[in-house]
């Protein structure tokens, strides 16, 4: 059950057909809409333009009475070879026994999906959708008391406007080890002098014996999993830094040591992370998107405690096979705090995903500078996107053992799983709806968020405790 906050839906049930433009690798979409997809029913994706797939490659789910001879009339129709079936541990425990085929076509995506629409043993067919986080970098440097995003109005240094996480600190609540937060996105440098520590280790497959010991699909996956590379290595930036800044910015945010007298802190002094990398290069897909959200769901309900995944992504259309994953980290108990993105658009009339999925573990975020302005480049939404958080000159964790300052949603996103994070540490057992409704219920008030989000309102991590 929802709490109050409710973000209401306006999905139209709309299909046309159009050209779209072609690009080397990828393809925007020109004009593509498709049905009101919210359950598994949904037969198509929605797509408009802009929105960013594999130029050859499709998604299929297929209904779990098809045949094999049926299934096989479906890749011809399309002229298709299935290079991948997707099923996950997660999507067997929901009791699906098909997952999704990821399929190599020699024909027009959009020409693809309209030929499969209503097809008998087709549940859906969609683009593998092209992600990429969303941030955009200043200066790199280090500067103590320049964490304006911690700060509250009573704290020293002040900002009103800030999360007021040091005011939770100084009530003693610093966060929990026993809290695990999955961070799907780019690596993250888990050596790193903030983050050593920091990171999950696995305790039940160990990294030297190449024996997939867990019984997850996944050998040695001792700190998270590279669904981007599918490797057990989720750093690949070595030591000149070269790849994983984002998702080593955002641990930071979330986790980054405290009390260490040295760089930076993150909104939790004490939490466990665990990586799901799937951003790699040239972005992510939603194939490698759906495994990432997944394997944090199969680990809840092997019984490790993940509160919630930090989401500082987006791209692409409505997607059917993530919105169920996603769907089934609600079901496992695990919120999605999303990006609500940096285009400065109106994500009701112009939704962003993964941002946009009306499902209640998610919770969309916009970005606010430190004077409390809704920042040039933040998404907004009164009806879709939930509350604002710091966004603007965020410092944190980079690799390799530096220390940047980023703008973006996607710095604005980790602050609220952060709080997430810290709420699960001093209510533990908290229940989707509940942790939503302390996080939203206890936002503040700000001019420039009334009418742009749900709450009209910033996060505030340390009133959010007493909901």
């Amino acid at each position: 059950m929802k709490s109050q906050f409710i973000r209401s839906s306006a999905r139209a049930a709309v299909v046309a057909m159009a050209a779209s433009l072609t690009f080397v690798g990828c393809q925007p979409v020109d004009d593509l809409t498709a049905p009101t997809a919210q359950s598994p029913s949904g037969a198509n994706a929605r797509l408009t333009a802009g929105q960013d797939y594999v130029s050859d490659e499709l998604l299929i789910q297929f209904s779990d009475l098809i045949s094999d001879d049926d299934k096989q009339k479906v890749f011809d129709k399309v002229k298709g070879q299935s290079i991948e079936k997707i099923l996950t541990k997660a999507m067997e425990k929901a009791g699906k026994k098909n997952g999704v085929e990821l399929v190599k076509i020699k024909k027009g995506v959009l020409e693809a999906i309209a030929e499969l629409q209503g097809l008998p043993g087709v549940e859906f067919a969609e683009p593998n959708f092209i992600y990429t986080h969303a941030a955009t970098s200043n200066d790199t440097y280090y500067t103590n008391g320049s964490l304006w995003g911690l700060y509250g109005p009573s704290t020293s240094p002040a900002n009103q406007y800030g999360s007021n996480a040091a005011s939770a600190w100084a009530d003693g609540h610093v966060g929990s080890a026993s809290v695990y937060i999955g961070i799907i996105d780019e690596g993250v440098q888990l050596n790193h002098p903030d983050l050593n520590g920091q990171v999950w280790t696995n305790p039940n497959d160990p990294a030297t014996d190449n024996i997939d010991n867990d019984g997850n699909g996944l050998i040695n996956d001792v700190n998270g999993w590279d669904f981007a590379n599918n490797d057990r290595t989720i750093y690949d930036g070595g030591t000149r830094g070269s790849l994983d800044d984002h998702g080593t910015h955002v641990a930071g945010t979330i986790g980054g040591k405290g009390g260490n007298s040295a760089g930076v802190v993150g909104v939790n002094w004490n939490v466990t992370l665990i990586a799901a990398k799937f951003l790699g290069r040239n972005g992510g897909t939603t194939a490698n998107a759906v495994k990432a959200v997944d394997y944090l769901t199969n680990l809840k309900k092997k019984g490790l405690n993940v509160v919630a995944s930090n989401n500082s992504w987006g791209g692409g259309g409505y997607s059917q096979a993530l919105y169920d994953a996603i769907k089934r980290a609600n079901d496992a108990g695990i919120m999605f705090i999303a990006a609500a993105g940096n285009s400065g658009t109106n994500n009701d009339t112009s939704p962003s995903y993964p941002s946009n999925y009306d499902l209640p573990n998610v919770i969309a975020v916009a970005a606010i500078d430190k004077t409390g302005a809704l920042a040039s480049f933040s998404q907004y939404g009164a009806q879709t996107v939930d509350i604002g958080a710091p966004g603007v000159g965020v410092i944190s964790t980079t690799a390799y053992n530096t220390y940047s300052s980023y703008n973006g949603t996607s710095m604005a996103t980790p602050h609220v799983t952060g709080a997430v994070a810290l709420y699960a540490s001093t209510h533990p057992g908290a229940t989707v709806a509940q942790i939503r409704n302390a996080i939203l219920s206890s936002a503040v008030p700000t001019p420039s968020l009334s009418g742009k989000t749900v709450t009209g309102g910033r996060l505030d991590a340390r009133a959010a405790l007493s909901r």
